[in-house]
């Protein structure tokens, strides 16, 4: 005869909500492990997908994602010369909000090196990469833009012709892929006045000086387009990604590029470290602290369930010793109860949480590991949790039963 399953059918309604409303909790405590995973799963994707060996970066940075980096255009040359390397690309990265249907529109725009990089190695699940220089964008789906869709960014309209899932930055926002010149375009736009104020004031120290006086095709010069003045750089990129050569030795080439004077760089794997350990490290520990809060929560709750029960059948208990039953009887039945509450309380959070994870605003990953350990602290909390009623059951002496 089995004392904990007749129990537990005896009082199947009680049994029920309390099972259910752990399993609740351990759904949230499942969902902050994934939340925790998916935030570290965020911070280093595009870092891993992107194919970079080394990423060279402004001195003395930590660019280009955990701090602005600025770097001339012209340093892809000047990397992909360097023995060793099989290719350098540029790189733009950076964050603007737009309003779309009286909504904000968050976008981390991702500059790619066309027509080398024309962001084939997306995971596009609809359309097709970047087919030409300008005015084509490849969005993520968690943007919300169909494809097809034309939005203006800047002075600019940009048609979707790809779509990607699940490709978003550190900080949830999903990712937009344009080409280098339309992420600066977009990175740099500035209103006509702003352009116009600028223009009238180049204009104005090119006249009060001696060579501006001198030749009045500089002052016409100076009130032009930017573009059209030679001592102007144009915009700059926020890092230069490369790619060694197969055998090529890594690290002798990161120590000659590491000996340029304006820049420094990272291997893929230091560019990862920056993230983890800087950008989401806070984060990151206060993720995992609330994960041990509520185990904890979970284990008080779930003692005092158990000693609550047993408090409810301490009368049943004293009976129970009056007719001879060994203790390890009473205490299979507490321990076995806890085991099938915790069991069952677990299989509710899995099966809760694989229908709602999905709908969560940030990515929830759940890794075997992460769920094994779960299980085992589930069962562990179980045992410890039952320790209580196991103490008042033991308590119990056989008398009771006699009074009433």
């Amino acid at each position: 005869m089995n004392l904990a399953r007749r129990d537990i059918r005896h009082n199947f309604g009680r049994f029920a909500l309390t099972t259910l409303g752990l399993g609740t909790l351990l759904m949230i405590v499942m969902g902050m492990a994934g939340i925790y995973r998916g935030l570290i799963f965020e911070a280093t994707m595009l870092v891993d997908r992107v194919g970079a060996d080394l990423w060279v970066v402004q001195r003395a940075t930590r660019g280009p994602f955990a701090e602005i980096s600025r770097m001339p255009q012209t340093l892809v040359d000047r990397v992909a010369a360097v023995p060793g390397v099989e290719q350098a690309r540029e790189f733009v990265y950076h964050t603007v909000q737009r309003e779309r249907d009286g909504k904000p529109l968050r976008i981390a725009v991702l500059g790619l090196d066309w027509p080398v990089d024309k962001g084939t190695w997306l995971p596009l699940v609809a359309g097709r990469a970047l087919a030409q220089n300008h005015y084509e964008m490849i969005a993520d789906r968690s943007l919300g833009l169909p494809l097809g869709e034309r939005l203006r960014l800047g002075k600019d309209t940009y048609t979707v012709v790809g779509l990607t899932q699940g490709i978003t930055d550190v900080s949830g926002n999903g990712f937009a892929s344009f080409t280098v010149r339309d992420a600066l375009a977009i990175q740099f736009d500035r209103p006509g006045e702003a352009i116009r104020l600028e223009r009238a004031a180049r204009e104005t120290r090119t006249g009060a000086v001696d060579i501006g006086k001198t030749q009045p095709t500089m002052l016409e010069r100076a009130g032009g387009p930017a573009a059209g003045i030679p001592v102007l750089p144009p915009s700059e990129i926020s890092a230069v990604i490369a790619r060694t050569a197969p055998g090529a030795d890594r690290s002798a080439v990161a120590s000659t590029l590491g000996g340029w004077a304006d820049v420094t760089v990272y291997s893929r794997e230091a560019q990862d470290s920056l993230l983890l350990m800087g950008v989401v490290e806070k984060s990151r520990r206060q993720l995992g602290l609330f994960r041990l809060l509520l185990t904890i929560v979970s284990g008080i709750i779930m003692a005092l369930i158990l000693y609550t029960l047993t408090l409810d059948k301490l009368h049943d208990i004293a009976l129970l010793k009056l007719i001879g039953a060994p203790n390890r009887t009473i205490l299979g039945l507490i321990l076995q109860q806890a085991l099938v509450m915790g069991g069952l309380g677990y299989a509710i959070a899995y099966l809760l949480g694989l229908r709602l994870f999905p709908f969560f605003p940030r990515r929830v990953v759940l890794t075997s590991d992460d769920l094994i350990q779960l299980a085992l602290v589930v069962a562990g909390i179980s045992m410890l949790a039952s320790l209580l009623g196991i103490w008042k059951a033991l308590r119990v002496q056989p008398n009771v039963a006699l009074m009433g």
